[in-house]
This record gives structure tokens, sequence and C-alpha cells, in this order.
């Protein structure tokens, strides 16, 4: 089984900075906001210290919902993965090649059948109050969208390779913290989020590349067994004091 150390925990924050600049996720933002907080972007955008904190307020239990599912999924891969710990290699083996295939895909190089659906389950109205915007956050984590799905996938894959349930948990919640930093940031600085949106559109589709490339260093890793190998060699170069907190 895979130790989770420092090399996958960043690969992991990484993929969930990637998952939030896919181009199914970030030009949507506004629009999640909006949802979750029953304001329009004006009102948000208001420099209105009250409207303000509501706003964090709502998004901060938004990306509480989904990160919570996220870390149950990341649970889940690591209980099965230990559940068959015996064929541990021929685990890491099957994830790196389905990596590998997710990789591919988010590249543009492989088509796979029923990924471009979406499985995202859809709330025709929010319910009321805080309980509503975390279950919105839930229905959000427990989707599966053509962008987000491949990425989440990759390091589901990792999870369950790992060496207990406690690292798995770490592993998607880092990739959690990825995903849902910026989107506070964006709800706290939503006129910057617009203008900066408006200007890196042409980048998105890269976005993807540059994930799909991650995906399939990540899956070739994990097919070599070489993934402790990178981890040690990260290890060496990283300052004392931050492996004391890892």
């Amino acid at each position: 089984m895979t130790e989770i150390t420092l090399a996958a925990v960043v690969i992991a924050a990484t993929a969930g900075v990637l998952s939030f600049l896919s181009p199914c996720v970030l030009p949507l933002v506004p629009a999640y906001l909006s949802f979750v907080t029953g304001m329009s972007l004006e009102e948000m955008a208001e420099r209105d210290r009250a409207r303000r904190r509501t706003v964090l307020v709502h998004s901060a239990l938004f990306v509480g919902g989904f990160s919570l599912v996220f870390m149950i999924l990341g649970a889940s891969a690591t209980f099965i993965g230990a559940a068959v710990g015996y064929y541990g290699r021929w685990l890491e083996v099957a994830g790196g090649g389905l990596v590998i295939g997710f990789g591919l895909y988010m590249m543009g190089a492989l088509r796979l059948p029923g990924a471009e659906r979406e499985w995202r389950v859809h709330l025709s109205k929010k319910p009321l109050g805080y309980f509503g915007t975390a279950m919105v956050g839930v229905t959000f984590g427990a989707g599966w969208t053509p962008c987000i799905g491949p990425v989440l996938g990759g390091i589901l894959a990792l999870a369950a390779t790992a060496d207990g349930v406690a690292s798995g948990v770490g592993l998607l919640g880092a990739y959690s913290a990825g995903l849902a930093v910026p989107f506070l940031l964006s709800a706290v600085a939503l006129d910057r989020f617009l203008l900066g949106r408006q200007r890196m559109g042409r980048w998105l589709p890269w976005v993807n590349r540059i994930a799909g490339v991650l995906l399939v260093v990540i899956g070739m890793l994990l097919l070599l067994g070489a993934f402790s190998v990178l981890a040690e060699t990260l290890a060496r170069y990283t300052p004392g004091f931050i492996l004391d907190r890892v």
C-alpha cells in the first residue's frame, strides 16, 4: 500500500485547484454564489459588511458540504483498498491504469463512454436557511461532472492505495481544500474574481490538459510502484519544519 506523504498531499491540493479552474466549475462560481445566498451579483459585490458576512457564511457552508462528501469518499476508498490489502500491488496497478485513462481523457486523447453525461444532482429550489446551503454543497460533492469527475477519480484511486483510513481522509481533505479555498476567496472578492475570470477565459481549455498530464504522471507512478520513490526524493528537499507538521 502507498504511504501518503507530503508529495501526495501537494498533488491532491493541486488537483483541487485545477478542478476549481476547470471550464465547468470556474464559469459557474457566480451562479453557485447567487443560488446559495439568494442575492444578485450586484448585491454580493456591494461593500456592505452584513452582506459580505452573509455571503462568506453561505460559501463556507457550501464548501463544507462538498468537502464532507469528498472525505467520506476518501475514507470509503481507503477502507475498500485495505480490505483487499493482500492484493495491494495489483490494486496499485489497476488504479494506475485507471488514472492514466482519466488523464488521457482530460487531455482529449481518449473518449470514455458516458463521460460526457453529467451526473450532478440538481436542486430546482434551494432549501431555506443555512442548512439548505450545506445540502447544496453535499449535492455538488455527490455529483459526477465531466470536468471534476476524472480528477476526483484519480485522487480516489490514490486514496484506495493509502495505508490507512486517516490517510485517505487527509488526501481528500487536501483535494477539498484546493477546491474550497479559491471558492471562498472568490466569494470575498467577487468583483475581482469576475474581472479575472474574463481575462483567463481563453486559457481554461489548458487547465484540463494540465490536469490530464498530472493524472498521467500519478498513474504511471502507481503503475510502476514508484510513488514512494517520488515522495522520498521530494522529502530530501523539503524543510524539516514543514515535514514536522505533516
